[in-house]
């Protein structure tokens, strides 16, 4: 079906607020590797990766075989019967857990739903309905996780069954309450962290049921919280108990190159680890992993999952797990992701358009700025465009949606990062050139 005729099927029966990239939308039909075609042939370089998901790549032998196998067995059967390869990938996760003592999994659909039930653990165990959140964060599109991003464009509306207050991450964004702000700095940091202590004192009963962060926040656009700003909160927190929540369903699994999980550039241990995305490299598939007590509080004890941990997701997520480690793909993101980070870096200063250079890993983002370093989101909008039809997809964000995200799979190799680094280059020359006019 050609994409005219498919995008008129399409707003017929789909809701109109589902977002669709590019003057013109794409269907993509076919992946191989980081590479995908779409529907009329076209070859691309994926870099987005179904937003931060398939970090292994596309048609991966041993993830299709692993689900192919394991669809042709049982598809589904519910938490009521006993799943192997969801007992196995539990175990798994929890071999490679940053948490120490004693730990359990509960598994979902999605990230979504992997804060709706980090949420509920928390605020069950300590008989709290108060969550404190990030200002520019993003946790998922269900109403109870809404209610906690920080962002008024994923915010349809402001009713929430949860009591929330709004801390202030260090990024240059937010420096008019606290001065100028220089990238890096860890006093600044270290005073946003300090500033926690305030914001319970005065804008809580006191009695807070946890703290949710992104180690980098993702749909704000890769924005990274220092490991002193981590290690601060973390002081404050422990404090009066108040559970730490580390939303890693875009930054975990290797995705920043230097560390599995997000939060390990801090060298904190949270209490509670939400994942998805990365976990079952495009199958519906998310998870909470976290201290027993805390994951163990719900009552009445009794209670189900449909599909969560399903058969067919949990084979393809174990073999996933097992594929990203066995090719050590965090290696292949640190060093490909280096590269890559320094090419953008030199683009940031031959342009004026890029304000800033941010992320780690295989997790980067160029912000696009105006002539005096405004927001630019018509600029962002253009790049992408220009980037498509140069053969790479790139994917938007950011509080103004003015930041590029780049995120292959970890599968990324150096000579590819060159060619779209190389697509980048002529894509800002491309932006900033005059528009013609007639």
């Amino acid at each position: 079906m050609n994409p005219e005729e498919l995008l008129r099927r399409h707003r017929a029966v789909v809701p109109e607020w589902i977002a669709l990239y590019y003057e013109r939308p794409m269907e993509l039909v076919r992946g191989e590797g980081f590479r995908v075609w779409d529907s009329e042939g076209n070859e691309y370089l994926d870099f987005f990766g179904g937003i931060v998901t398939t970090i292994s790549g596309h048609n991966v032998p041993e993830i299709v075989e692993a689900v192919r196998e394991q669809a042709g067995k049982i598809l589904h059967s519910s938490t009521l019967y006993l799943i192997e390869h969801q007992v196995k990938l539990a175990e798994k996760l929890i071999s490679l857990s940053p948490i120490s003592g004693d730990q359990k999994v509960f598994f979902v659909s999605s990230g979504s739903e992997a804060n709706e039930a980090a949420l509920l653990f928390a605020t069950q165990h300590r008989r709290s309905s108060e969550i404190i959140a990030l200002r520019g964060s993003y946790h998922g599109g269900s109403f109870g996780t809404m209610g906690i991003t920080g962002q008024n464009s994923w915010r349809p509306t402001s009713r929430s069954a949860l009591d929330i207050t709004y801390a202030m991450p260090p990024h240059h964004s937010y420096s008019s309450l606290y001065g100028t702000y220089e990238k890096g700095d860890p006093h600044f940091a270290r005073a946003c962290a300090d500033d926690l202590r305030n914001v319970i004192q005065t804008a809580t009963t006191g009695h807070v049921a946890a703290f949710i962060a992104e180690p980098i926040q993702g749909v704000g656009g890769f924005i990274e919280l220092p490991p002193e700003y981590i290690v601060g909160v973390k002081e404050v927190l422990d404090e009066s108990g108040i559970l730490y929540i580390s939303d890693e369903v875009q930054t975990a699994f290797g995705r920043t190159g230097s560390h599995f999980w997000g939060i390990q550039e801090s060298g904190v241990e949270p209490d509670l680890i939400t994942m998805a995305k990365g976990l079952g490299n495009g199958l519906a598939i998310g998870a909470v992993m976290g201290r027993a007590e805390v994951i163990d509080s719900i009552s009445p004890k009794l209670h189900i999952s449909t599909f969560g941990g399903n058969h067919v997701s949990a084979a393809g997520a174990l073999a996933n797990l097992e594929y990203v480690l066995k090719n050590d793909l965090q290696k292949n993101a640190d060093e490909v992701g280096g590269y890559l980070k320094d090419r953008l870096a030199k683009m940031a200063e031959d342009s004026p358009m890029v304000g800033e250079v941010r992320g780690r890993g295989l997790m980067l983002a160029l912000e696009m700025v105006g002539p005096d370093g405004e927001p630019n989101p018509s600029a962002a909008v253009r790049f992408l465009q220009a980037s498509r039809e140069r053969g790479v997809l790139v994917g938007k964000g950011g509080i103004n949606a003015n930041a590029i995200r780049i995120s292959p799979p970890l599968t990324i190799t150096r000579e590819a990062a060159e060619e779209a680094a190389n697509v980048f280059e002529e894509a800002l020359a491309e932006v900033a050139a005059p528009e013609r006019v007639g």
